[in-house]
């Protein structure tokens, strides 16, 4: 069977990032570095590589930064030009978007993750699309969301990438329902957004990543706000869940989360490590530290 391509992707950026506040109080926290370059350049060239054609930027106030990253800055060029920095140059201009490949519509009040997808439904219109939060950038050979594609070309549906956490960690995430399996991907049977502790049905949290149906644009409409005073995405997909199929993909790869002081730093240690370019440098600066 084929399925409707995914061609759109929501990404949320409308959030403070307390977490790793003082550095977000004028710089949005998509806009942090790790080693030399945005968290937010991750995730689009993560959705670029899956095949992602346009781009859904949801914004709030004091997130313009984010809307000039992905402009030309002509003075900035014409000075690398000058200089013969064509290296620098080419690396700025690959990141800009092609003509129409990117929208940004604004979410006037922090109601939640829910009502920020919700606030995409007419520019994406009557087919699934993609949803990549911003602040978890997920490092794989394969590219994770298209690990995710992938999947929902195989069953349609909804997907939901998946990864395991100790079992005394749950009650900080999403967590997912699934039948019994050894195969990665598996059909899930529930979700719920941050359980107490010891009630999690399942040490799987949700990663960061979704490929969802437009029919979840007239449940967000009508969410009520859940867990933490917010319009839960989460809950909307519960509903869904009723009528369509959902499915978990424990995913291959490994997950920083970059609204976390600790994740920052993790993901530019290993990040870095990884980088031809920079392994031996950034094994020699950090290595006095290795013995503390």
């Amino acid at each position: 069977m084929t399925f409707k391509r995914v061609r759109k992707a929501v990404i949320p950026v409308a959030g403070f990032g307390t977490r790793v506040l003082p550095g977000t109080k004028v710089i949005p926290k998509e806009l942090l570095n790790v080693v030399d370059r945005p968290i937010l350049s991750y995730i689009v060239a993560e959705a670029r590589d899956a095949g992602i054609e346009h781009f859904v930027f949801v914004t709030g106030r004091q997130k313009g930064a984010i809307e000039d990253y992905f402009d030309h800055q002509f003075e900035l060029e014409a000075q690398l030009e000058a200089k013969g920095k064509t290296a620098l140059l080419d690396q700025l201009l690959a990141e800009l978007p092609k003509s129409g490949e990117m929208s940004f519509v604004r979410q006037m009040q922090p109601l939640g993750l829910g009502h920020a997808v919700n606030c995409a439904r007419d520019i994406i219109g009557d087919e699934p699309f993609a949803v990549l939060l911003p602040d978890m950038v997920m490092d794989a050979e394969t590219p994770a969301l298209s690990q995710a594609i992938s999947a929902y070309e195989k069953v349609g549906g909804n997907i939901i990438l998946v990864e395991e956490v100790p079992a005394d960690e749950t009650h900080k995430y999403g967590v997912v329902a699934v039948e019994p399996s050894d195969d990665p991907l598996r059909r899930m049977t529930g979700m719920v957004e941050k359980p107490a502790k010891g009630t999690a049905p399942s040490n799987l949290i949700v990663s960061g990543r979704y490929i969802l149906q437009p029919d979840i644009f007239p449940l967000l409409s009508q969410q009520v706000p859940g867990a933490g005073g917010e319009i839960q995405l989460t809950d909307s997909m519960v509903s869904l869940m009723k009528t369509q199929s959902f499915f978990a993909l424990r995913y291959d790869g490994e997950t920083y989360d970059c609204g976390d002081k600790i994740g920052l730093l993790k993901a530019n240690v290993a990040l870095a490590l990884k980088r031809p370019d920079l392994d031996k440098a950034a094994r020699a600066a950090l290595s006095p530290y290795f013995d503390r």
